[in-house]
């Protein structure tokens, strides 16, 4: 948790709001430890899935309320440099929704929630799973 507030502008401010709003929700800015890709939850989910053959251990993933889309944990500057039809990118100067660790909220949930040594999924990693999965797609296996 200290790894995700520490990019608050006032870190202690996003503790409290995490611990004692009823929603558990802060507002965070992507870009300075971590960037997040959006994909549609169609392709999201068969990515987590192919992704955690992979590895161990994935970095944070989201859902957004009614799991139509899902955000990915990748290292800073992935954003400005990833190119990919239907995805969406947060870096610098955008903000995510984010939800206390191993909280259950009303909207956006942890799918993989983050440790505590802030581990990110490798983009190079992501973009194979997400291939595998659009083919799996492609071939009505999803």
């Amino acid at each position: 948790m200290e790894w995700l507030a520490s990019v608050a502008p006032d870190p202690d401010a996003c503790r409290w709001e995490w611990e004692r709003n009823p929603h558990g929700v802060a507002l965070l800015p992507a870009g300075r430890r971590w960037d997040v890709l959006i994909l549609p939850s169609e392709l999201g989910y068969p990515t987590l899935d192919v992704l955690t053959r992979l590895v161990d251990r994935p970095g944070p993933v989201l859902a957004d309320f009614g799991d139509s889309r899902m955000g990915f944990f990748v290292p800073p500057g992935t954003a400005t440099r990833w190119l990919g039809t239907g995805v969406r990118s947060a870096g610098p100067g955008t903000w995510i929704v984010v939800p206390y660790p191993g909280r259950v909220t009303g909207g956006v949930r942890w799918l993989v929630t983050p440790d505590a040594s802030g581990t990110l999924t490798d983009p190079a990693l992501l973009e194979l799973a997400m291939h595998e999965a659009a083919g799996q797609l492609a071939r009505g296996q999803g």
